[in-house]
């Protein structure tokens, strides 16, 4: 059996005032085989307030979730060994990551590629290069469209929640008649 050893650099969000915008900060894991990429993604990300970290396969980035899960996954649909794709499939298969927002990152300018993302359950896609700005602005869009939704729940609970077949129990005391 052989040890994968995951290199993660982190960087903790700098404290920002707040203005009249409310901000709240994401843990946001990038996943990209080009560490200038994710450098550069990384800064753009921390400099509005949120904390990120890096890792250069899927492998690393399966392992990575599994020890904290990350609030967002960047990620680049051409990684080595298992690709972008390979891994968003298994994340959507998975009861502890089936909900959680993947942005696909990539390189590959195809509207194929972009369809076969979206098809495997990416929220949304970025093309590289890319322009900071703009990647902020997408992930913020999808981080907002997250917020509105429950905290993550594992998948049985939310299905038997879904189908009502789940009692709320914040829900006020019951009669009995």
């Amino acid at each position: 059996m052989a040890l994968v050893s995951a290199r993660v650099t982190i960087h903790p969000a700098p404290d920002l005032e707040t203005d009249e915008k409310e901000h709240t900060m994401a843990r946001i894991l990038i996943a990209d085989d080009d560490e200038l990429i994710a450098e550069l993604a990384s800064e753009a990300l921390i400099d509005v307030g949120h904390a990120c970290g890096w890792v250069t396969t899927g492998e690393e980035a399966w392992e990575v979730a599994h020890r904290r899960r990350p609030d967002l996954l960047l990620l680049d649909q051409d990684l080595p060994g298992m690709s972008g794709v390979t891994l968003l499939r298994k994340l959507r298969g998975s009861p502890q990551f089936y909900d959680l927002p993947v942005v696909m990152f990539t390189g590959m300018h195809g509207a194929r590629d972009e369809e076969q993302a979206i098809y495997a359950g990416a929220q949304d896609f970025i093309r590289k290069p890319f322009d900071p700005a703009y990647m902020v602005s997408r992930i913020a869009r999808v981080l907002a469209k997250r917020a509105s939704r429950p905290a993550h729940m594992d998948l049985k609970t939310n299905v038997l929640r879904e189908a009502g077949l789940l009692r709320d129990r914040t829900a006020g005391p019951r009669r009995v008649v």
